[in-house]
């Protein structure tokens, strides 16, 4: 099992996620003689999970059942273990987008984090690419690293433990891009710059206040990086539902205009809505934003070294 791999069949030692609806479902690891508790019942992975396809319905023993998918990037940055705060699929798209990341591309990250973006990244430069990536705490370093071999993606990223803002990335002039998520990037830019390529790298920085952003641009004017901007990226999502209004009353003149003015001819065609003016409402789709829309989430400055 790979995570820039697809494969048809659940393997002893797969990670899989289980699917109960789009607001419920969780990892996890695939072993023999291993159960897993679901609200409707019992999984086991000895015969419900080993040889299956991805993707199979799955009966568990309350009679309920739940779906087996292969994981994703998107599926695996709704599910993983929260080490830290997370970047989620709306942020990682853009900074894919803007960062101009292809097969191929060399990418340094700091900081690893819970490894959201990590995967993303790793399979966008799949199968040549590579991703550097530095964590200060040893431990979560450690973590990704395991999940990184786990999944199946440890020869497409080297993960580093070290101070990204004193020791750098451990590489120069090889990267495409540069991605930095840490509480000072100002002080990281001189590193980004000598990790970058010789002409034309991008670099991002994900910071989640204005004054971490202002102190980075002009870190960034200082080391000579051009075509510097910020954006903030607002997802607001529409439910499209039948809604009823009431028809406004527009008096007697209107009524008149009406009268005079219909065509019989077309009586058959406008049968529906005569109804549902003689009841004074008319129905149709209008799409309708959700009441609690997802905010701020961080500002994501771009770029290019000149």
């Amino acid at each position: 099992m790979s995570f820039v791999e697809y494969g048809d069949t659940i393997k002893d030692g797969d990670t899989a996620i289980v699917f109960l609806g789009h607001e419920s479902m969780f990892p996890v690891k695939v072993q023999h003689g291993t159960v897993t508790q679901t609200k409707y019942g019992v999984i086991r992975h000895s015969t419900d999970l080993i040889g299956k396809k991805y993707g199979s319905k799955v009966t568990c023993s309350k009679g309920g059942w739940v779906f087996i998918l292969h994981p994703t990037p998107e599926l695996w940055t709704m599910n993983l273990p929260h080490r830290t705060q997370i970047l989620y699929s709306t942020d990682i798209s853009i900074i894919t987008m803007m960062l101009e990341l292809k097969p191929g591309s060399i990418v340094c990250e700091s900081g690893t984090g819970s490894g959201s973006l990590s995967h993303a990244l790793i399979r966008t430069v799949a199968p040549t690419g590579h991703l550097y990536t530095v964590e200060f705490h040893q431990q979560r370093a450690e973590k990704a690293r395991e999940e990184f071999r786990e999944h199946g993606v440890e020869h497409l990223v080297t993960v580093t433990n070290q101070d990204v803002c004193k020791s750098g990335f451990g590489v120069s002039n090889i990267a495409d891009a540069v991605f930095l998520d840490i509480p000072s990037p100002w002080e990281a830019i001189g590193h980004a710059k000598s990790a970058l390529k010789a002409e034309g790298g991008r670099i991002c920085s994900f910071s989640p206040c204005i004054e971490q952003v202002q102190r980075t641009c002009l870190a960034m004017e200082e080391y000579g990086f051009t075509e510097i901007n910020t954006l903030e990226i607002l997802l607001r999502v529409y439910n499209v539902k039948t809604i009823s209004l009431q028809i406004p009353d527009l008096g007697k003149a209107a009524e008149d205009n009406s009268s005079t003015g219909f065509d019989s001819s077309s009586a058959s065609h406008q049968a529906s809505p005569c109804a549902n003016l003689q009841q004074g409402t008319v129905q149709f789709k209008s799409g309708v934003p959700l009441r609690e829309v997802v905010g701020h989430t961080g500002y994501l400055t771009f770029a290019t070294k000149n």
